[in-house]
């Protein structure tokens, strides 16, 4: 962990690329990919040649000459040495199924990890509003103590005049109190928030870092149902996944009918007698039976590709569902801030309106109190709409795997 930002200030955009760089689960998708790459270089090597050297020394080994209808036996050390090379000619296309489905399955991490970015980048954004949500709340709350301690302090100067009991001095204390252990509530909360945020970028925040006052997200963006299914990497990769599973099932097939292989090799043997052997020629292999093993390999290969055709029409379905959604909660959201504001703004001037009519001996303490509790909560219902309604747009965005 690095040492804590104190009163810097950090940017939305700073801690998604720290989360990026940072974070386990990025680094792990990363090794993923390379992982894969490695799968292609062993896989590509059947079309390479083999090239091996043996050789074996015994100590003792019986020598049998036949000769006018005896066999004699002799009991000799000996030794021998070699190099094969073998090269293969044809395989009915099974190594390039092979190296094919591989190579989908290099496309398939990268778009993991494309994934992985956007629903870090996702969490990093809501965590980091969600953090200025609660530094908001704390203004709210310490502006609600802050005035009903004031409250209380003139319903008790008044109560000193004898213009007010000493029910109303009493009631705006315990409301202060309250209002204190609100405030203590916002001020754990965004305490809370700030450690998450911090173990995300992998570094210390501290609670005098400045946050971008405007990073919440109010621009509600058009986007079309087909733009999010063709840029969601999830389905892009569920698309690539039946590929594989397509080349997969080719390699199946194509291991029924074997392989043609070019073989060359040289020996030297020194036994009771000391020669070269040499062998150059075309090997046929076929398969004829295995124990049933090709055919259900060949079936699995099969039931996989359609599992994953099904799997991928329904993540369609999912995501659709998804989208169409966010698309509800957006339209409804914009209602909920519009009447959040307009309630908000009418419960400011009912407050003041309250305050001024209960110095005047016009309204009562709880006329007070609700007003000033109707205004705090007006103020956190609007600044959580307002947060929901960018929380709702970066899901979007992350539907189609962006990370900014």
């Amino acid at each position: 962990m690095a040492s804590p930002l104190y009163g810097q200030t950090l940017s939305l955009q700073d801690c998604i690329q720290k989360a990026l760089r940072s974070h386990p689960d990025i680094k792990r998708f990363i090794q993923q990919v390379r992982s894969n790459q490695k799968e292609i270089d062993i896989t590509r090597a059947d079309y390479l040649p083999q090239i091996s050297i043996d050789a074996e020394y015994d100590l003792t080994r019986t020598y049998i000459f036949p000769g006018n209808g005896i066999f004699n036996t002799k009991e000799s050390d000996g030794w021998q040495a070699g190099v094969t090379f073998k090269q293969k000619i044809w395989d009915f296309a099974r190594t390039s199924s092979l190296v094919n489905a591989q190579e989908v399955q290099q496309g398939i991490a990268e778009l993991s990890l494309q994934d992985a970015r956007a629903l870090l980048a996702y969490k990093v954004k809501l965590q980091y509003e969600l953090v200025l949500v609660q530094q908001k709340a704390i203004d709210v709350r310490k502006h609600d103590f802050q005035t009903k301690e004031a409250l209380y302090k003139q319903a008790k100067a008044l109560v000193d005049q004898g213009l007010k009991t000493r029910a109303d001095a009493s009631r705006f204390l315990s409301s202060t109190s309250i209002a204190q252990d609100n405030l203590a509530i916002a001020e754990s909360n965004f305490s809370k928030a700030l450690m998450m945020l911090s173990l995300y970028i992998g570094e210390p925040v501290s609670q005098d870092t400045i946050f971008e006052k405007n990073s919440i997200n109010t621009e509600v963006y058009s986007i079309d149902e087909k733009v999010v299914l063709k840029e969601s990497p999830v389905l892009q990769g569920l698309e690539g996944k039946i590929k594989q599973n397509e080349y997969l099932y080719q390699a199946t097939r194509a291991s029924r009918y074997g392989s043609i292989d070019a073989i060359a090799s040289y020996s030297h043997l020194d036994t009771l007698n000391a020669y070269d052997a040499t062998v150059v020629g075309v090997m046929l292999s076929i398969p004829l039976y295995t124990g049933g093993r090709l055919s259900a390999q060949e079936e699995k290969a099969f039931i996989d590709k359609q599992n994953a055709e099904n799997e991928y029409k329904s993540k369609v379905l999912e995501l659709k569902q998804d989208y169409r959604t966010l698309l509800y909660d957006l339209k409804r959201l914009q209602h909920t801030i519009k009447a959040k504001s307009n309630q908000y703004s009418s419960a400011q001037q009912t407050a003041d309106v309250m305050k001024g009519r209960y110095r005047e001996g016009l309204a009562t303490y709880i006329e007070v109190l609700d007003a000033v509790a109707v205004m705090s909560d007006a103020e956190l219902g609007l600044l959580q709409a307002t947060y929901d309604r960018s929380s709702t747009i970066h899901r979007l965005e992350y539907l189609q795997g962006k990370t900014k």
